[in-house]
């Protein structure tokens, strides 16, 4: 391996490293009762109360690269576009990953990921020696795929989150309809419901019902859970709900209608799934099966025919 492969592989390593140390250096100011915790955890004499001394009193990678990794954060997401940091951030809050991940956070992932794509193209060429095509496909390639990897996985998430909650719709409004019709109010059918589910849409109700104990009126909340979910059916269940706040309609009746509509537009869903089974399985039964039958079938006879001939 050169020298400028293993000054790469340095410089990569240290920048990964202190990036993490950054990140967790802002969860730690983010979340004050991990701080306050270290602190009961850490024990210093009175002689050490300068901050020279307790700083030098912490590990190495706690006293110089978390502030170089917490500097290359605030670079990096200086330099990324708003309207991207804003994009991730939207996707974070649709896949539930708000809480453990900051926009800031991934775009930074990102970049390391790319970066990592790029080591492992100059270590590839550096091994392998490539014709100059090859050469351009592989150094093109490798960081591609490190800057869309992080991209596609989030937009899987997404996707995974936005089809479980479309899944339960339907049961959760029955809940609802029911709950209220026994005579509970609609906080009071929330709170039910977030009782007998675990899932994402429970926990999504249960922050729009925290939201409302807070004081934010209830158009508002709905309004909120409509913003972080963005799935279709949920839309127009809440503006069902918010209309019929406005004109001081029943709301159970509302509920029942909207659960029996939920249910059969799942019940489609599935028949349309059902219908596309036969194209799916197409490709692999021509691919896979088809020439192992005409083998079986055909062998013998051409062999007959070969030998004939």
């Amino acid at each position: 391996m050169t020298l400028p492969v293993l000054l790469a592989v340095g410089l990569a390593l240290g920048g990964i490293a202190a990036v993490l140390a950054g990140v967790s250096q802002r969860r730690l100011a983010s979340d004050p009762s991990a701080y306050l915790a270290e602190l009961d955890n850490d024990v210093f004499d009175e002689s050490d109360a300068d901050t020279f001394t307790r700083r030098m009193h912490l590990p190495f990678l706690a006293r110089v690269m978390r502030p170089l990794g917490s500097g290359v954060l605030d670079r990096v997401t200086r330099l990324t576009p708003r309207n991207h940091v804003l994009k991730v951030h939207r996707q974070l809050l649709q896949s539930g990953l708000s809480t453990s991940i900051k926009a800031e956070e991934f775009v930074t992932g990102q970049v390391v990921a790319t970066a990592l794509g790029l080591v492992a193209a100059m270590v590839t060429l550096s091994f392998f020696t490539l014709s100059t095509g090859k050469a351009v496909l592989v150094m093109v390639l490798l960081p591609g795929i490190g800057a869309l990897l992080p991209s596609s996985w989030l937009a899987r998430k997404v996707q995974e989150r936005k089809d479980a909650i479309l899944n339960e719709l339907p049961d959760v409004v029955d809940l609802l309809a029911i709950s209220v019709e026994a005579g509970v109010g609609f906080e009071g059918a929330l709170e039910i419901v977030c009782q007998h589910f675990d899932s994402p849409l429970a926990q999504e109700l249960s922050r729009t019902l925290k939201e409302m104990e807070l004081g934010l009126p209830r158009r508002e909340a709905l309004q909120n859970l409509k913003r972080r979910t963005e799935v279709p059916d949920l839309s127009n269940f809440v503006l069902a709900l918010t209309q019929a706040d406005a004109l001081g309609m029943p709301i159970g009746r509302i509920l029942h209608t909207q659960a029996g509509e939920m249910r059969n537009k799942r019940r489609a869903r599935a028949r349309e799934k059902a219908a596309r089974l036969p194209v799916k399985i197409l490709f692999p039964l021509v691919v896979f099966i088809f020439p192992a039958v005409l083998v079986v079938i055909l062998g013998p006879a051409m062999q007959s025919v070969a030998q004939s001939l």
